[in-house]
């Protein structure tokens, strides 16, 4: 089963805990990128803790995902450490990718998690390609592919899913739905009250769930990774979410207004899974205040990892591209190491 599992009253206390952390670490990310302390883009996950939380509830520790350029709720979702995120947001070398991915390109493939991606729509077909190996190994896992609204629209998705679906392979794909494309509103990116009901072009179940309810969503995923589990192929899952910052952090947001975004924060997912668990007796207002100050005094801890871990070293941009490094290559590395960065040296 999962490492953390909403049936018990530990697991929900675990749930939580990630889904503040989720957000602690985004909130702090954002204010460190507006700072100019973080290069490159970042594009936040706050409002959506539920989807990525209740997905990886669902799952087995060694179940993939593979997530969207919004991936640092899915990473934390899927047990990643806050200070080696931190750190490759800094673009450090001590980062999980060794400061070379970024934000939007986190990924840890020993956890599971296949990377976050700057492509819109690439999970998809990441997730049917691990499924295959998974279905050819006869191995007992799953693979999740997350994407959102507008990448429903892309055609490797769609030719992702049509494989999965024909091949029965154990996938589950997840749509985050918060209501945007970049600005662009659901409603005129498709022709569907809801996204899930694509699934019927392959023929295969699809649902659409709360996705700020993080226990409809694990439901819903369970469901799905019990049939991919069986042999039966593949799940549309549709969530039904909201990001509360822009789509990257320095949108000016102009197609909504504030009225819309405090109409889905009255349901935020955090608040009302905490208050479900204070009216069930499983905490309380001060244990939920302690908690939130754990999790801030970690983000503090993983910033501060961040900022005094060491910067790759030039040479080291040659490193991870290939299994064995071809010649031509290896001569300009070399050259990095011993001519201060310069590959050719002075030339």
């Amino acid at each position: 089963m999962a490492d953390f599992d909403l049936a018990s009253q530990e697991g929900r206390l675990e749930a939580l805990r990630r889904m503040v952390t989720i957000r602690a670490f985004d909130e702090e990310a954002g204010d460190r990128f507006a700072d100019g302390e973080i290069p490159g883009f970042v594009h936040l996950y706050i409002g959506e803790e539920a989807v990525g939380v209740g997905t990886c509830a669902a799952l087995d520790p060694d179940d993939y995902i593979a997530s969207t350029h919004r991936g640092h709720g899915h990473c934390i979702a899927k047990g990643l450490d806050p200070q080696y995120m931190m750190a490759e947001l800094y673009g450090k070398a001590d980062g999980y990718c060794n400061g070379k991915g970024g934000s939007m390109h986190i990924a840890d493939v020993d956890a599971g998690m296949l990377g976050a991606n700057g492509i819109v729509g690439a999970g998809p077909p990441m997730a049917t390609g691990a499924a295959l190996s998974i279905d050819y190994q006869d191995r007992d896992q799953i693979a999740v592919g997350f994407l959102g609204d507008g990448a429903v629209a892309q055609g490797q998705v769609h030719e992702a899913i049509n494989i999965a679906a024909t091949w029965d392979l154990p996938a589950v794909f997840v749509i985050e739905n918060n209501h945007y494309g970049e600005g662009t509103p659901v409603e005129d990116q498709h022709n569907l009250d809801n996204l899930s009901d694509t699934a019927q072009a392959y023929d295969i179940p699809g649902l659409t769930v709360d996705g700020m309810d993080i226990t409809a969503v694990a439901e819903a995923v369970s469901e799905a990774r019990d049939r991919a589990r069986a042999g039966d192929g593949p799940t549309i899952v549709e969530a039904e979410t909201y990001r509360y910052r822009g789509h990257y952090e320095g949108d000016e947001e102009p197609y909504r207004d504030d009225a819309e975004i405090e109409r889905w924060q009255e349901r935020d997912p955090i608040e009302s899974f905490r208050d479900r668990l204070i009216d069930r007796g499983e905490l309380t207002g001060e244990e939920f205040d302690e908690l939130q100050a754990d999790i801030e005094a970690e983000i503090d801890a993983a910033i501060e990892f961040a900022q005094d871990a060491p910067a790759p070293e030039p040479h080291e941009a040659y490193e991870d591209m290939f299994a064995e490094m071809p010649p031509e290559i290896e001569r300009f590395a070399s050259a990095a190491r011993t001519d201060g960065g310069r590959p050719g040296g002075d030339r």
